[in-house]
C-alpha cells in the first residue's frame, strides 16, 4: 500500500520512487500523446504526465479533465528541471472523484468577480499563500504571547455598550431589548487584569464605518492586550517585541510565500526593537513640511498616514495625541491636559495604522468627566466604572488589527485580500 503525499513534499531527490497524490487540477495542456497536469492540493503543486504509452487508460481519463477537478492520482516521481518544482510523476493510475466541466473563475477575472465568488476563490494558491502568511503570524503571537506570561482569554462579542463612538456599533434585537457587536474587547480585557494581570484575545471586532479605503473592514480580527501596572512606555516596549516577533517568525517560516508578494523584504528585516518613536506635533511639523494641509489637533487619516510612512523604513510610533480625536478611556497627560497617553504603530510604505494603544484612564471622577464630555451615559458604563472604584491601578493596552498587519507584510493592496469573506459596506456575499 502506497501512502499519500502531498504535492510539495515530491522532490528531485525522490528520483524513481513511487507516490499517491490526492489534490485538484489547476492547469492542463496536452503535448503529443501526453497529458501535463499541474496538481494542486494545500502544500502547493507539482506537475503530473499522464502519457498514452504508459498507461492508455489512464491517459483518455486525464484528457476529459477540467480544471478543479479533484482526483487521485499513483505514479513515479522523475526528476526534470523543466517541471516546475524540479520534479514531476509519471503517473499510470488515475482516479477521478469529480471532473469539472467548467470553473468559472478565468486568468483575466475582475477583483470586483472574485469577491463575489470568494467561496471559489479561496483555492487559489495565492489565497493560499495568504492564509498560511496570517496563519503564522497568529502562531508567532501565540508563541511570543506564551513565552512572556500572558493569559488568553474570550471575551463577549455581544455588548451593552461603545467603546469608539456609537456612531459605528452595529445594533440588534436582544430578545426585549437592544445589544450591539462589539467593536473591541478592551473594555473586558480591562476587567479581567484585577485578576489575571496580562490578559490578550483575538476577536473578530465590527465597526459599522463607511470607509471605503483600502484599509477598512466593517468586520475584522483584532488581536488586544491588556495589561496592569503597565504606563503608555511600558505598552509600546510590548507592542514592538510582539510584532517584531510575529514578522520576524513569518520571515523564517514563510519566506517564499512572503516572497511571491514582495521581493524587497528590506521594511520587514528593519522591524526590530526598538521602534521609530515620534510625537504627535513632530508628525504634524513633518506633514506641514510635505505640504500637506493639517493643523494641530485635527486627525491624521489614511492620506497624512500615508505621506508619513516615506520618513521611515520600519514600523513606528506617534505618541501624544489631543485628548478631543481620542477615546473616552484614554489617560490624560498630566504634563499637557490638552493630550492623552496614547500611542499608533504605523507601518511603513503607505499602509499607516496597524496598532491603536493607549495608557488607560484609571481616576474615577475623571473617566465620569469624559464619559459625559462625549455624550454618553455614565449608567450605560457603570460595570466599566466599577473597575475605578475598587483597586483601581495604572494599566495599559493595544488593539491590533491583523487584516492590516497581513496586508502589509503581503505588500497587499487592500485589506480586503487578506480575510476569508470580507464585510465591507457594499459586501456581506457570499
Amino acid at each position: 500500500m502506497i501512502d499519500k503525499v502531498y504535492c510539495a513534499d515530491v522532490k528531485p531527490e525522490m528520483e524513481g520512487k513511487r507516490v499517491k497524490l490526492a489534490g485538484w487540477v489547476y492547469r492542463k495542456r496536452e503535448v503529443g500523446k501526453k497529458v501535463f497536469i499541474v496538481l494542486r492540493d494545500s502544500s502547493g503543486i507539482v506537475q503530473v504526465v499522464f502519457s498514452k504509452e504508459l498507461n492508455e487508460e489512464a491517459y483518455r481519463e486525464a484528457k476529459k479533465l477540467g480544471i478543479e477537478s479533484s482526483v487521485i492520482i499513483e505514479g513515479t516521481v522523475k526528476a526534470d528541471p523543466r517541471a516546475p518544482t524540479g520534479a514531476e510523476v509519471q503517473a499510470d493510475k488515475l482516479q477521478v472523484i469529480q471532473n469539472v466541466d467548467f470553473f468559472p473563475i478565468t486568468k483575466d477575472a475582475s477583483p470586483e468577480f472574485l469577491l463575489d465568488v470568494r467561496h471559489l476563490h479561496l483555492r487559489s494558491p495565492k489565497v493560499a499563500s495568504i492564509m498560511k502568511v496570517k496563519a503564522t503570524l497568529v502562531q508567532a503571537a501565540r508563541e511570543w504571547l506564551l513565552q512572556d506570561g500572558w493569559y488568553e482569554v474570550f471575551p463577549p462579542i455581544l455588548v451593552t455598550g461603545a467603546v469608539e463612538g456609537g456612531s459605528t456599533l452595529f445594533k440588534l434585537k436582544y430578545f426585549d431589548r437592544y445589544a450591539y457587536l462589539s467593536q473591541s474587547a478592551q473594555l473586558y480585557l480591562e476587567a479581567a487584569i484585577f485578576g489575571l494581570e496580562k490578559v490578550w484575545s483575538l476577536t473578530p471586532s465590527f465597526r459599522a464605518e463607511k470607509s471605503r479605503t483600502r484599509r477598512h473592514l466593517t468586520e475584522f480580527w483584532h488581536l488586544e492586550l491588556e495589561a496592569a501596572w503597565m504606563d503608555l512606555w511600558d505598552i509600546m516596549k510590548v507592542e514592538e517585541e510582539l510584532v517584531s516577533y510575529m514578522v520576524q517568525r513569518a520571515l523564517e517560516l514563510r519566506r517564499s510565500e512572503i516572497e511571491n508578494f514582495r521581493k524587497d523584504l528590506t521594511t520587514l528585516k528593519n522591524a526590530v526593537p526598538p521602534f521609530p518613536r515620534i510625537s504627535y506635533d513632530e508628525a504634524i511639523d513633518i506633514l506641514q513640511s510635505k505640504g500637506v494641509e493639517i493643523e494641530w489637533g485635527e486627525d491624521m487619516g489614511a492620506d497624512e498616514e500615508r505621506v508619513l510612512t516615506e520618513e521611515f523604513e520600519s514600523p513606528f510610533f506617534v505618541y501624544g495625541y489631543p485628548k478631543h480625536i481620542k477615546a473616552f478611556y484614554m489617560k490624560e497627560d498630566p504634563e499637557d491636559p490638552r493630550k492623552v497617553l496614547a500611542a499608533d504603530m504605523l507601518a511603513p510604505e503607505g499602509y499607516g495604522e496597524i496598532i491603536g494603544g493607549s495608557q488607560r484612564e484609571d481616576d474615577y471622577d475623571k473617566l465620569v468627566q469624559r464619559i459625559l464630555e462625549e455624550g454618553m451615559n455614565p449608567e450605560d458604563y457603570q460595570w466599566y466604572l466599577d473597575l475605578r472604584k475598587y483597586g483601581s491601578v495604572p494599566h495599559s493596552g493595544f488593539g491590533l488589527g491583523l487584516e492590516r498587519l497581513v496586508a502589509w507584510v503581503l505588500k497587499l493592496d487592500h485589506v480586503r485580500w487578506a480575510t476569508l469573506f470580507p464585510r465591507t459596506p457594499s459586501r456581506l456575499y457570499p
